[in-house]
């Protein structure tokens, strides 16, 4: 199997996460190019069985660069994608100390919809979708991120 991953860290988070699938899929004989958004062309992306993109969120949103980024790639319908967002831990509420619902944490966070709704308008398959949460504005993951990492790498492994 061979997967491009696509990435757009700013701190490094995405980044770690991103090595970490690729070290983990590779021990399962996958063959995994891991690039930065600003140092690909959406428009000439090398052939691969699964493409996967990750995106910081802010603002409840992918950043700017990979929204542009998913706008403008060039692939066929039916091409299997996954998702592996880095996003921000939720926070109580500094007022009351009240952590967001479940319900609440959806209405704000609308990174990985937003990532789905560039791609499947192109007509492109979702495979799988996870996300890591990031405990600061710059770090650090989560505590047991390698273990979300790893449970992603196995659901795709079966679904290939």
């Amino acid at each position: 199997m061979i997967i491009e991953y696509f990435h757009a860290s700013k701190f490094g988070n995405g980044a770690r996460v991103a090595e970490e699938f690729k070290r983990l899929m590779e021990a399962k004989g996958a063959d995994v190019n891991v690039h930065h958004i600003r140092e690909a062309s959406p428009r000439s992306i090398g052939p691969a069985d699964l493409y996967v993109f990750s995106s910081p969120g802010r603002i409840g949103k992918p950043i700017g660069s990979m929204r542009r980024f998913l706008k403008k790639i060039n692939l066929a319908p039916g091409t299997k994608y996954a998702i592996l967002t880095t996003e921000s831990a939720p926070q109580p509420d500094k007022k009351t100390g009240r952590m967001p619902t479940e319900e609440e944490r959806t209405r704000w966070q609308r990174v990985r919809p937003m990532m789905n709704e560039l791609l499947q308008v192109k007509g492109l398959e979702k495979v799988a979708e996870d996300h890591v949460l990031v405990t600061g504005m710059k770090g650090p993951l989560e505590e047991g991120w390698q273990k979300k990492v790893e449970d992603f790498v196995a659901w795709l492994s079966q679904e290939a």
